[in-house]
């Protein structure tokens, strides 16, 4: 596996290129020590992984990260940090890196954490999945706090969307390969739980909750 380095500090890359000369399957191909020095010599030499420093004069390595995955996607980025709790790191994920690792890490563990990333695997501590749990858990819409949308089954909420985007019931019927008649029952199944009257109270409902995306016309169906 080739390796291009990407830290500012001499002494820290001296260190890591003695460690990986004793592997058989490790070589680096190239060192940088800054970020725009990384972005070039990626794309001159695609490395199968790059170990990049966060902190790195000019161009940090979350914004290298970024340039260089928009165009290397099989280029795997491993981050350097000085800190556990190093609040970049999770930036740095988002940008595209598959993990990092300590700079004061055992040397088994930093040899441990470049081949699982080389291979398509994600290293990262306790910290960071808590963080991404997060920051997943904030990316999902929230359902509408609405009594009348908890009544509706899924398949109810997706025939309602549907509505909602004027389709009709033989088109509805279609595309979620129903009978027209089971859509008809659908939907007197979906105005009675709303109580509302016809199709276009139901599609201001679903307006409402976000279940479309644009406003369209009303046809009848």
């Amino acid at each position: 596996m080739n390796i291009l380095l990407a830290d500012d500090h001499p002494l820290f890359r001296a260190g890591v290129r003695n460690l990986l000369a004793t592997t058989e399957d490790l070589h680096i191909v190239g060192e940088a020590s800054s970020g725009h020095e990384a972005v070039d010599l990626a794309a001159a030499l695609r490395p199968d992984v790059i170990l990049m420093d966060i902190r790195m004069p000019g161009l940090n390595g979350i914004e290298a990260t970024k340039k260089i995955k928009s165009t290397l996607a099989d280029t795997q980025i491993l981050i350097l940090t000085m800190f556990k709790d190093d609040r970049s790191v999770f930036t740095a994920m988002q940008a595209g890196a598959r993990g990092y690792i300590l700079k004061d890490a055992e040397e088994n563990d930093l040899l441990h954490a470049i081949r699982v990333v080389a291979n398509g695997g994600a290293v990262f501590g306790p910290d960071i999945a808590s963080r991404m749990m997060d920051f997943f858990a904030e990316s999902r819409p929230s359902e509408p706090d609405d009594p009348a949308y908890a009544e509706l089954t899924s398949r109810e909420r997706e025939i309602l969307g549907m509505i909602a985007l004027n389709s009709t019931n033989a088109e509805i019927a279609s595309s979620l390969h129903l009978s027209i008649k089971t859509v008809a029952n659908y939907v007197t199944i979906i105005l009675n739980k709303l109580q509302v009257s016809n199709r276009k109270e139901a599609k201001l409902l679903a307006k409402k909750w976000n279940l479309r995306d644009e406003d369209e016309e009303d046809t009848e169906g």
